[in-house]
């Protein structure tokens, strides 16, 4: 008899049943002298007590500026100490918190802010080549629902904090106090196969549930120090890495407000982290260093590696470094993210080869992407998750929602194969998602916005191998009678400025017709091959 693919995970430890701000408050009254938040560029550090303190002292002020609960405040900003001070402020007063990726450009904060109704709008000053108050400026005529734009460290900023002083401490209890687990509290994008990213709509008891149990597959207590190179607007580090940590009383570093092997590293050495995130290309990078050899990374015993599959090689060097108990994670925003995580009894084979077992009071199913009945164990299908994780929906869009989301289980869209322990393997994708270097990117997004070039007829954009990145974008295009040869640079003086640098198209084919099906759909299958040949021939 054959046994189906499908898993549930432990129930031995509860579900936390708590707000964020409930879980937050306890463990800085159970922690209040154990340090909780170091921010590596600027020195600045935070007991547990000091950041309760300051976290209050801005929920009050978003009180004080008339912040409701239910209301959608933006946070655009690379990593820093204030995004997490954000972070824990609007779940203390129920606002919903809407994470802006750093790299979004005027075209993507635009479509975000608008359709997500962002009344009050946290951005840094500046990162890179973005100034975030100009851009907001350039769009204001385009989103009438901004009231207000808070840049960090500015003096609106101190401002928005000396208002807090207004507000009673008895008023921030009644607010907090009125609220629910079940209750949206962020909001993340991703991108969307119909041209915009989706708005994926979570609860308290969704992230700061998944935020816990891979607190505890990686067994933090408050000795443990986490270093977090991966973004915040991101759930892999706002849930896996602040969350995990505020529900263990574990300290966030954070080594700089972009990743840098170098920094990250630096981090490591200097706070003597015990715990090191990253997708796979991160830790390449980092044990890449021409220095590695001479750094210390001898504290750090745990980790999560997650975002897209771990090369076997590197997983060995991680183990060799002495960091035996590396994590793999497999999971979606959608589902907060984690569904599924090794452990470091796993054998080494189930931490490269396997996305590892289904997580606690979760299930996972694999089943027949056409019939949706759950297929032998061993067979390849589409992975379901269904839980306590699972996202509330997204935002505004209930006919998308109810593509992915049916009977409570989240269709994620990847083939999957479940081994008889229960193991997990991706095989692929159903859809054409591109994942470079752990970013998903959904390339009918972009094909939208080649759509607007005034030379182009029609584009379709596929994923290539990437020895770097493990793929990267190609962009097959027709251009109307006349038109300029379209290369790979001039693409990109196009979409820079308007799409974020990871989603614009590294290469370029100009084509006179693409492969079709009979029925008139475009193979991409075809052009993927086709695309092969054809980079091996240029370089």
């Amino acid at each position: 008899m054959t046994t189906p693919s499908h898993a549930t995970g432990r129930t031995d430890i509860p579900v936390p049943t708590v707000t964020i701000g409930d879980r937050f408050d306890e463990t800085a009254q159970r922690w209040s002298e154990r340090e909780a938040l170091v921010e590596c560029q600027s020195g600045r550090r935070w007991t547990y007590g000091e950041l309760r303190d300051d976290v209050d002292r801005l929920a009050r002020g978003l009180l004080a500026v008339g912040v409701a609960a239910g209301d959608r405040v933006g946070i655009w900003a690379p990593n820093c100490a204030e995004w997490v001070h954000v972070q824990l402020a609007t779940a203390k007063i129920g606002a919903i918190l809407v994470t802006v990726n750093p790299a979004y450009r005027t075209h993507e904060v635009q479509y975000v802010i608008d359709q997500a109704g962002i009344s009050v709008m946290v951005v840094a000053e500046r990162f890179r080549t973005s100034d975030y108050p100009a851009m907001l400026e350039e769009i204001a005529s385009e989103v009438p629902s901004l009231a207000r734009t808070v840049v960090i460290g500015s003096s609106g900023w101190e401002q928005l904090l000396e208002r807090g002083d207004e507000v009673d401490a008895g008023e921030l209890r009644e607010r907090q106090g009125s609220l629910d687990p079940g209750e949206a509290i962020n909001i993340q994008y991703t991108s969307g196969t119909t041209g915009f990213p989706k708005g994926a709509t979570l609860s308290h008891r969704n992230i700061l549930g998944n935020g816990f149990f891979v607190g505890e597959y990686c067994g933090y207590t408050e000795e443990d120090r986490i270093c977090i190179p991966v973004p915040f607007y991101h759930c892999f580090g706002m849930v896996m890495g602040n969350l995990a940590a505020i529900t263990h009383g574990s300290c966030m570093v954070i080594p700089a407000a972009g990743f840098d092997p170098a920094a990250s590293l630096d981090a490591v050495e200097a706070e003597r982290c015990t715990s090191l995130y990253g997708v796979p290309t991160m830790f390449i990078a980092e044990w890449a260093l021409p220095d590695f050899a001479e750094r210390d990374v001898s504290s750090v015993r745990t980790g999560i590696m997650a975002g897209s599959p771990c090369p076997a090689e590197m997983m060995r060097k991680v183990i060799d470094a002495g960091i035996t108990d590396m994590t793999i994670c497999y999971g979606m925003t959608e589902t907060s993210p984690v569904s599924t995580q090794t452990t470091a009894d796993d054998p080494f084979e189930a931490k490269v080869g396997t996305v590892g077992r289904v997580g606690p009071h979760l299930e996972v199913a694999v089943v027949d992407p056409v019939t949706g009945e759950t297929v032998p164990r061993g067979e390849p299908g589409e992975l379901c998750t269904k839980g306590y994780s699972v996202m509330l929906g997204y935002w505004d869009e209930p006919e998308k929602t109810a593509e992915v989301l049916r009977d409570g289980w989240m269709h994620t869209g990847d083939l999957a194969v479940m081994d008889e322990q229960g193991y997990l393997r991706i095989t692929g994708r159903i859809k054409d998602l591109v994942i470079r270097g752990g970013e998903n990117i959904y390339p009918r997004e972009i094909e939208e916005f080649l759509y607007t070039h005034p030379d182009v007829l029609d584009a379709q954009v596929i994923g290539v191998p990437d020895e770097k990145y493990g793929e990267e974008l190609m962009a097959w295009v027709q251009l109307r009678d006349g038109a300029e040869p379209m290369t790979a640079q001039s693409l990109r003086e196009f979409a820079s400025g308007s799409l974020a640098h990871y989603k614009i198209p590294r290469y370029v084919h100009v084509v006179d017709e693409f492969p079709m099906t009979v029925t008139g759909k475009v193979r991409k299958v075809e052009m993927r091959a086709a695309a092969e040949e054809i980079l091996s021939h240029q370089s």
